[in-house]
């Protein structure tokens, strides 16, 4: 196991695919994940109807530094949306950001982070329909399927997840650890 611990945010509205193979890969790698709802119940319905039971409420969570390393935000309608308007998360994302913590969110949420100042002289790619909201806030717009800059893991949508996911393994064990898991999963 990693002594690191990594945080899912999972909002009413998700896109499944991306909170779910992250939580997939990370538990093959042995990182401990969490999922996280937003609201005060641990049931969260994804985009397409998909009920999933989280492991605790924002409400529940111990946002200490010694206990969740990273923060990730999964994207789909309507949940990036939900996501942005949590209070309680938006500020916790600000905070870690500032303290060069690590984050990552994918699809529509890394707009997220660019509404929040984050991605400003930033590499950073999301959903090709939301460019422009990163562009618009000062981050250089890359159209790979993932970009780290620095702390901060960023991707493109559901395509995209696995590589998002096995770019969170790398940047904790390395890139040797996330190719060798990748051949596991028979990843293309």
């Amino acid at each position: 196991m990693d002594e690191k611990r990594v945080a899912v945010f999972i909002a009413d509205g998700l896109e499944e695919i991306e909170g779910l193979t992250v939580v997939d890969i990370l538990y093959r790698a042995g990182i401990p994940c969490d999922t996280v709802s937003i609201t005060n119940s641990t049931l969260v319905t994804s985009s397409h109807n998909v009920r999933i039971i989280c492991d605790c409420t924002i409400d529940d969570a111990d946002f200490s530094f010694d206990v969740y390393d990273m923060l990730v935000l999964p994207g789909g309608m309507p949940g990036t949306v939900n996501l942005r308007n949590c209070a309680p998360l938006c500020a916790e994302v600000s905070s870690r950001a500032e303290q060069g913590r690590p984050l990552a969110a994918i699809c529509a949420a890394p707009t997220i982070l660019a509404e929040l100042g984050i991605l400003s002289g930033c590499r950073a790619c999301c959903f090709p329909s939301r460019e422009a909201e990163l562009a618009a806030a000062g981050a250089e717009v890359s159209h790979d399927a993932v970009v780290v800059d620095g702390s901060v893991i960023t991707s493109r949508g559901m395509g995209t997840a696995l590589d998002f996911a096995l770019a969170i393994v790398a940047f904790y064990q390395g890139k040797e650890a996330a190719a060798a898991l990748a051949k596991a999963v028979v990843k293309g």
